[in-house]
């Protein structure tokens, strides 16, 4: 089927790449004049490697915990399956190498504004990020947004440890890159750059190559025959981190399953992601109570699973 994707992403170019090895023909549209998202962590769990086994060469550090530091304790979360950092612009242009090897059509500089245009295709499945132009066509309300913000400084780490430090629905964080650390924060989108410079103000932090994007915050299964969504553009986000890489593929490959029936789709990521959702915005929300009310009650070593709390 003739099949268009907008957004150039993770999510984009791995699913342009499978259908165009199951012999769709697919036409990517990004609307940037570059493949590679700028603003993010690229904090994968191991699974990366069974979507992306190639991205294996992009490894710059691998994560097996993370220490969560409230203000009267800190809880030691230990992960079954470990995290490995990697830029995620390079994995993203390595993504857009392997879709063109398999004959994916990759338009930069072209910015869909109405699905209307792309009338000609019989798919169009929407990539395009939290203020997806795919998701507003097909109707539902704005989604809710937080914010997040990242930098560096040139300072060589190896630790196999993540810190953060929770705030107003949302958290600080330190990534030991290997070459470099980053800190970042993601909350409110009125609270967080105050927060931050506070914060980096009382560890005398000095930032480089600092930059900013939006987290969606809730989820939009929404369909019509012929448009779907997936990945950021459906909210597909992990409540308490806000990463979306490895869940939107678990979502991808459920698209690919049921392509290109997108209700079957649709059914199927309900299925899948309703009640790990529900669950883990309420185990958030406990933790984040007990955490700052009560800490005396939360253990100093857990063991979770690194893409879903059950």
């Amino acid at each position: 089927m003739k099949t268009a994707i907008v957004g150039a992403g993770t999510n984009g170019l791995y699913l342009a790449r499978r259908l165009a090895k199951k012999g769709h023909e697919v036409i990517v549209f990004e609307k940037r004049n570059i493949i590679g998202k700028q603003a993010c962590s690229g904090l994968f769990s191991q699974r990366i490697l069974d979507f992306i086994p190639q991205s294996r060469e992009l490894i710059q550090n691998q994560i097996n915990s993370v220490l969560i530091h409230f203000p009267k304790k800190t809880v030691n979360v230990l992960f079954s399956k470990k995290f490995f950092v990697m830029n995620h612009f390079e994995l993203d242009n390595l993504l857009a190498v392997l879709a063109e090897k398999s004959g994916v059509k990759i338009i930069l500089n072209h910015n869909v504004q109405d699905i209307s245009e792309l009338k000609d295709f019989e798919r169009i499945i929407g990539c395009d990020g939290p203020n997806s132009v795919v998701r507003k066509a097909l109707g539902p309300k704005e989604t809710e947004m937080r914010l997040a913000i990242q930098g560096f400084l040139p300072l060589k780490d190896d630790s196999d440890f993540v810190e953060t430090w929770p705030i107003n629905q949302g958290f600080i964080w330190r990534i030991p890159r290997g070459g470099e650390t980053e800190y970042g924060i993601i909350g409110k989108p009125k609270e967080v750059k105050a927060v931050f410079d506070n914060f980096l103000n009382k560890n005398n932090l000095d930032l480089e190559r600092v930059v900013s994007a939006p987290v969606p915050q809730k989820f939009f299964f929404s369909f019509q025959k012929e448009t779907t969504l997936c990945g950021d553009a459906a909210g597909l986000c992990k409540p308490w981190s806000g990463g979306g890489v490895i869940w939107g593929l678990i979502a991808a490959e459920l698209l690919l399953k049921n392509f290109p029936d997108f209700l079957k789709y649709i059914k199927a990521i309900k299925v899948f992601f309703i009640p790990r959702i529900v669950f883990s915005r309420m185990a958030v929300k406990l933790v984040y109570f007990f955490g700052f009310r009560f800490p005396w009650i939360l253990p100093k070593k857990v063991k979770i699973e690194s893409d879903f709390l059950f």
